[in-house]
């Protein structure tokens, strides 16, 4: 049977997941910050008409209520789905999140499950500020019992989503807010994108790039230019932080013996440090050239456009990075 596949827009393709994994579970429900109107971006836009008051909530405007609400709720049999609008507002919810949602399941030796995916738009290239750009993943992958996941392409945004629903730990998904209105091809069916996996974007054999999030169209674009001039690059999409696919970041690295990774967050004690410390336990024999970084440099995310451009990664500052490797 061919797949029937549709181009809607990242943020329709939160919402479908969504509507898809409640009308699947009974015990699949939306909570946030005006969440019942659609929420600040769109993402669940037409759930409360679809499943009513009692399963699309809103809630007041703290993050520690919400993801405190979460946890008791999953403890007692529902799955909840809370959204935190910004990932900067989790810092007010890090009891919550690190020694709540992360640790009850191994406290209680299994007894109970916390079933809880809390979805996070995660700014940059949204001209909001320092207190609305960051992208904190590795506070949250360094706490043993969460999972982090990360997509920048409408279809791959709806395969993680099912996939973190269904899991019954809990996972943090980061959803990029400036991709929100970006559109791709995305199947109509229900499917996963598994925990742990990741997507190959471009095939080559000179040069590993390794990335996720609001990232990946940057590095598409500087991909494409790198073609242009000769070096072809193999772009891995991790999709999955908390497991990564270490399997297929190996194998492509022994191709192509040099590695670039590339985030938005902060360089300093970025999941990219811990790439890095990866590939040189892993992979050392293969690398032929020192695995270089390419993140959002180490300040406050400005507002002002230029400013901000100048702070993110860019397609310039990609396309130099992979040029320079020895």
């Amino acid at each position: 049977m061919v797949s029937e596949e549709r181009t809607i827009s990242y943020a329709d393709a939160v919402a479908e997941a969504l509507a898809y994994a409640m009308g699947e579970d009974e015990r699949v429900w939306v909570l946030g910050e005006d969440v019942a109107e659609g929420g600040a971006y769109g993402a669940t836009q037409g759930l409360r008409e679809m499943f009513g008051p009692q399963r699309v909530r809103n809630t007041p405007i703290s993050e520690s209520a919400i993801v405190g609400f979460s946890v008791g709720a999953a403890m007692t049999g529902t799955r909840p789905v809370p959204e935190i609008m910004h990932m900067d507002f989790i810092a007010c919810a890090m009891d919550q999140v690190v020694n709540q949602m992360a640790k009850m399941r191994y406290m209680v030796s299994g007894k109970t499950s916390v079933p809880v995916t809390v979805r996070c738009g995660v700014g940059g290239w949204l001209n909001a500020a320092a207190q609305h750009s960051q992208s904190l993943e590795s506070w949250f992958i360094h706490v043993p019992g969460l999972k982090v996941a990360a997509a920048a392409e409408p279809s791959d945004v709806k395969g993680v989503l099912l996939a973190a629903v269904r899991d019954d730990n809990p996972v943090i998904v980061l959803e990029s807010l400036a991709l929100y209105p970006s559109k791709g091809p995305v199947p109509a069916e229900p499917f996963e994108r598994p925990v742990g996996s990741s997507v190959r974007k471009r095939s080559g054999h000179d040069v590993t790039i390794i990335t996720w999030g609001g990232a990946v169209p940057r590095v598409l674009e500087a991909t494409d230019r790198l073609r242009e001039q000769g070096v072809s690059a193999d772009v891995i999409d991790l999709l999955w932080l908390q497991p990564f696919d270490r399997d297929t970041v190996l194998a492509s690295v022994s191709r192509t013996h040099r590695a670039v990774i590339v985030h938005q967050a902060y360089r300093r004690v970025g999941f990219g440090a811990e790439l890095v410390a990866f590939l040189n336990e892993e992979a050392f024999d293969y690398l032929d050239a020192p695995v270089r970084r390419v993140a959002g440099l180490d300040v406050p995310v400005p507002f002002a456009p230029s400013l901000e451009d100048y702070v993110l990664p860019s397609v310039d500052r990609i396309e130099s990075i992979v040029r320079d490797l020895d």
